[in-house]
Formats: C-alpha cells, sequence, structure tokens
C-alpha cells in the first residue's frame, strides 16, 4: 500500500513520488488562503502521519496553484470568528482569544512534531502567514520569483503564529529581520537567502522548485531513519537550550540510539558497495 493511502483531503494533496517521501500540496483554491478548516486539517494531516507509523523518512510541502505558495489567512474566515458569541466580559474574551492562538500556533508548527524532515518548496507569493508556515520547516527553497512579504503590520497587529519566534533563530541578520517584519514590504528569493529564511534559490518557476526539493527528500529518505529522526531533535533541542544542556540531552539520547542495527547495516552496505536498507522506526498501526 502507498505511503500516500487515504492522506489526501479537501485542501490537501498527497502523493508518493518516491520511496520513503511525501509531496504534500496545500490546494485551496483560488489563493491557498486559510481557514481555520484548512489549518486544522494542515495540522491534523502531520500529526497523523507520525502517529500511524507511516515509514516517511520526509516530505516536501508545496503549493497546488501555479502562481503562489499562499496568501496567508483567510479574512473573511477570520471576521466570522471574531463575529462568534462572545463572552460575558473582556478578560474571558482575552483568554478565548489566548486559547485560539494557541490552538493556531500549535497547529502551524506541526512540522517539528514529525520525526522527518519537512522540506518547502515555495513560488509566487509566499504572505503573511506562509512566512509562519515555512518557518516551522526544516529546510526551505525558494524558486527565483518568489516574494515574500511579513504582511500582519499591514493589518494592525504583530505577527503571531511564529514568524517573530522563529526569524530570530533561523536568521544571521537582525536588521534585514526587523526592517521586513516592521514595514511589511515584499522582499525577493535573493533577499530571502541573505536574511537566512530559505537555503537554496532554484532556477525557474513552480516545477523546478519542486523538482529540486523532491530531489533532496530522495536524498534524505535514503539515509537512516534513526539518525535522521536523531539530528533533528537533537537540532531542535540546541535551538532552545545552551550548549552544555544540549550535550546532556546529546549523550542521554545516543545512549540509546548508539545501539540501532542501521549502524551495523551501513557498515555492511559499503563494504559491500550497495545501498543500505533500513527498517522503518516504528510498526505500523495501520
Amino acid at each position: 500500500m502507498s505511503l500516500a493511502a487515504d492522506l489526501s483531503s479537501k485542501f490537501l494533496s498527497v502523493s508518493e513520488p518516491s520511496p520513503h517521501v511525501l509531496h504534500v500540496e496545500l490546494s485551496r483554491k483560488p489563493v491557498n488562503a486559510f481557514s481555520v478548516e484548512f489549518w486544522t486539517a494542515y495540522a491534523a494531516l502531520l500529526d497523523r502521519i507520525t502517529h500511524e507509523g507511516r515509514d516517511v523518512r520526509a516530505l516536501v510541502l508545496s503549493s497546488a496553484i501555479p502562481k503562489l505558495f499562499t496568501a496567508g489567512i483567510d479574512v473573511a474566515d477570520l471576521g466570522q470568528s471574531s463575529n462568534e458569541a462572545a463572552p460575558i466580559d473582556q478578560a474571558r474574551q482575552a483568554l478565548h482569544t489566548r486559547l485560539h492562538l494557541q490552538e493556531f500556533q500549535h497547529a502551524i508548527g506541526a512540522p517539528e512534531r514529525c520525526s522527518f524532515p519537512v522540506i518547502a518548496a515555495v513560488h509566487g507569493l509566499v504572505v503573511g502567514l506562509g512566512i509562519d508556515i515555512i518557518s516551522a520547516c526544516d529546510i526551505r527553497y525558494a524558486a527565483e520569483g518568489t516574494q515574500f512579504t511579513i504582511k500582519e503590520v499591514d493589518v494592525g497587529l504583530a505577527a503571531d503564529i511564529g514568524t517573530l519566534a522563529y526569524l530570530p533563530k533561523i536568521s544571521g541578520n537582525g536588521s534585514l529581520m526587523r526592517e521586513l517584519a516592521y514595514t511589511a514590504r515584499y522582499f525577493s528569493a535573493a533577499e530571502a537567502l541573505q536574511l537566512g529564511l530559505i537555503s537554496t534559490v532554484v532556477p525557474g518557476g513552480r516545477e523546478g522548485v519542486i523538482a529540486k526539493a523532491l530531489d533532496l527528500a530522495k536524498t534524505i529518505a535514503s539515509k537512516s531513519p534513526v539518525a535522521v529522526s536523531g539530528t533533528k531533535r537533537i537540532l531542535l533541542h540546541s535551538r532552545d537550550h545552551s550548549v552544555a544542556e544540549n550535550l546532556e540531552y546529546t549523550a542521554v539520547w545516543n545512549a540509546a540510539a548508539l545501539q540501532t542495527s542501521d549502524i551495523t547495516e551501513s557498515l555492511k552496505a559499503t563494504r559491500e558497495r550497495r545501498a543500505p536498507v533500513f527498517s522503518p522506526l516504528s510498526k505500523p498501526k495501520l
């Protein structure tokens, strides 16, 4: 059975372009605007893949819409949510809003909960929430004509779903990062590379950047899933902790991980001049 079996839904198209690699395409016409239903389904999909123990070792996230990655939040849906019956007073309203924002943040942070790397392949426009979405991914590629904007200040708020939390960790250029966040101006793939938001600018458009990302995913999927998963966890821990704390974490993690049969298989495959064959990380629950 395909790893992608039964995963596609109303706004998300899922395929398995190569063994152990999934391709998830955002597909809510006309502009991939994120409603509550959309971002809830997005998080549920990524969490489900890991929960069901599907033998996924890399995932590429892209857009099925030729002209853009996403236009960001669905403003019409946002308006409907704010018009819902409000609690009795402002304090209760604030608590209600806080819970909603935390649920939204948790959803968009779903790539970090995956045991495998998630690679974003973007093209066209990446607006507002699009920056939040790709910032939570492990690796980000962009087609050369991609245009980005941290749009939130233009609608009267500070970006609150991840951009302002992730970008200071991602970027080595704090001045440029603040300029873009304060002004909401559009910036190019070249500037995104300068910012550190993306690692590669791919010539061409949608097809080119997706092909490049899928090729990278295929390479990653050929590696030990124990090693790749462990590397992801240790890097995430390192981002949020001191060197000493991370070294302790790594020692504890590898005390268990070094017992993997993947090491023996890697060495044996090298001697026999063949590609290694690795077992899934966990037993499927399907």
